[in-house]
């Protein structure tokens, strides 16, 4: 059944379902942790400023995934009017109702181009140390950086935790949230490439494989 829900924030980022934007609390700046590596900043740089989109635009809704602008319209709240987008998220056909004046803190986005899928290839071929804290802040810190939108930011999250699955088994959260990122990076590099997912799993496997790192197959999440 599709589902219809008004994006005003920031939902909870692991999360697999969608759920009513009401019942998440809002991330405010000051949440952020502020541990995030330098590839924060060229995720952000990467997604773009141009927040004005139109119909059949491919858009990112942060944690989400990709989806379509089906429909612009107007409404009347109280004395104003307010304009909408109507976007389809392609994992579960749901419709979400977006405030145009609420793209921005949302954090829709338009799909990476294909010079950006490049620099998420190269980045993913590089061996770097990577992080071993404690899971409990290892987790906050890979939520926050799920809920920023940015592919690059979603690429660091898969990196680390297949690095970490590959040292020791995760916790079911953990789990989770790869399972989660793995989705979200295959689906919009396919997209954006217009090609098959499968053809972007070879294409990941390849990149990670540089580093001694294993792409983790969609059949190893299920139950």
């Amino acid at each position: 059944m599709v589902r219809e829900m008004l994006a005003s924030g920031f939902e909870s980022p692991s999360l697999l379902a969608f759920r009513p934007i009401s019942e998440y609390p809002e991330l405010s700046s000051s949440e952020v942790s502020p541990r995030f590596d330098p590839h924060l900043i060229l995720g952000r740089l990467m997604s773009g400023a141009d927040l004005n989109f139109h119909i059949g635009d491919k858009v990112v809704y942060p944690n989400h995934g990709v989806g379509v602008i089906e429909q612009i319209s107007s409404r009347s709240i109280g004395a104003s009017v307010e304009k909408f987008y109507l976007l389809n998220i392609k994992s579960s056909s749901l419709k979400v109702m977006v405030p145009c004046s609420n793209v921005g803190s949302v954090g829709i986005r338009r799909v990476v181009r294909n010079g950006e899928v490049q620099r998420i290839l190269d980045f993913l071929s590089v061996t770097e140390n990577l992080a071993t804290s404690d899971w409990k802040d290892r987790f906050k810190e890979n939520s926050d950086r799920m809920r920023t939108g940015s592919l690059f930011e979603v690429a660091g999250v898969l990196k680390s935790l297949i690095a970490l699955h590959q040292a020791k088994p995760l916790s079911f959260r953990e789990k989770k949230m790869l399972e989660r990122a793995r989705y979200l990076l295959v689906s919009e590099l396919a997209m954006s490439r217009n090609c098959e997912e499968t053809k972007i799993e070879e294409m990941l496997a390849l990149a990670l494989a540089k580093c001694n790192l294993r792409f983790p197959e969609a059949s190893e999440f299920q139950a």
